[in-house]
């Protein structure tokens, strides 16, 4: 099996080093017979518009012109370094990123499996390489991505979501998952001795409980207002009249403007906001589960006990075993 790394201007460094050294890693046990892997030898290799590219932190990474090359069975996009809507923008405008699409959608066309995580998951989505398929993103980066995007059916929690033909991924260290993704198509075996040599958890299903409260900014005084708003009054609850006066403008505005910005009611945004903090406290705290209950707003423990469950699909406990409550 070939594996290429797309290899583009402004590559996350971690990214490409997290799917670069996880893959030859598979590639060295399974020749050492630690871990068979069925199907042959594992290849990867580095490849990009030009003979090289230049990484977020500047480094020089030679690269083999993909225009020349018979397309690989798998082609993954590492994360380019964005941190910005304006930054993302910026990034899909760019000739090197177009003609990335057009060969991946050429490649995927003759059986490659295209593959993303984090910001890479754009290149795909402007590929139209993810149109009417389930596919997931960087937390951060959802709700860019869903306005971008409205053909895609994204899949907010997913670390790995696989398609078939096509993988994506959320954030920077999802990278190592979507590697393991990869590997565990082959040999089962394979994957959880990777894992254990890296000492990463293998089959992590989702990124919901990393997520923080404050996303991509979106540089509107309105929504910021209301996120300021929100955060102070978690334990109060929500009133869209109180929410709509805080920010200086009407419901109706409001509701536009989050929307717009969000893809979200004022409501779900404020429940988000308690989402995170809740989460936030869990994983970084030693307070009682009562206690944050109440200052997120919720009744008792059981109401959040249950809002989680059904959010995330994993427990208080799941999330508190490799926290700062352990």
């Amino acid at each position: 099996m070939r594996i290429d790394l797309f290899v583009l201007d402004g590559v996350f460094d971690t990214g490409l080093a997290a799917l670069h050294d996880t893959l030859q890693l598979a590639r060295d046990l399974a020749r050492e017979n630690a871990a068979p892997l069925p199907g042959g030898d594992l290849q990867v290799r580095r490849i990009g518009i030009a003979e090289s590219a230049k990484t977020a932190a500047g480094l020089i990474v030679p690269t083999e012109a993909a225009e020349s090359i018979e397309p690989p069975d798998v082609a993954i996009v590492p994360a380019i370094r964005a941190t910005s809507r304006e930054a993302i923008d910026d990034v899909l405008k760019r000739p090197d990123v177009s003609e990335a699409g057009t060969l991946l959608r050429q490649w995927h066309t003759t059986g490659t499996t295209v593959a993303a995580a984090c910001t890479g998951t754009f290149v795909l989505a402007e590929a139209r390489l993810l149109d009417g398929l389930p596919a997931t993103t960087s937390w951060w980066l959802t709700d860019c991505f869903r306005t971008r995007y409205p053909r895609v059916r994204l899949v907010e929690n997913s670390m790995v979501l696989d398609a078939g033909a096509v993988i994506t991924a959320g954030a920077a260290l999802a990278h190592f998952d979507l590697a393991l993704s990869l590997i565990r198509r082959s040999s089962r075996t394979l994957a959880s001795a990777v894992a254990r040599y890296l000492s990463i958890e293998d089959l992590r299903s989702t990124h919901a409980a990393f997520v923080m409260p404050d996303q991509v900014r979106n540089h509107d005084p309105v929504v910021e207002r209301f996120e300021s708003w929100a955060h102070d009054n978690l334990a109060s609850g929500f009133s869209l009249s109180r929410a709509a006066s805080a920010t200086g403008t009407s419901p109706r505005t409001l509701t536009r403007k989050l929307r717009s910005a969000l893809g979200k009611s004022p409501l779900e945004a404020f429940q988000d906001a308690r989402m995170a903090r809740a989460l936030f406290l869990l994983k970084m705290t030693r307070t009682n589960v009562d206690e944050i209950a109440a200052e997120v707003g919720y009744a008792d423990s059981v109401s959040l006990r249950l809002l989680l469950r059904r959010k995330l699909g994993c427990s208080i406990a799941d999330l508190r075993k490799n926290g700062a409550s352990k």
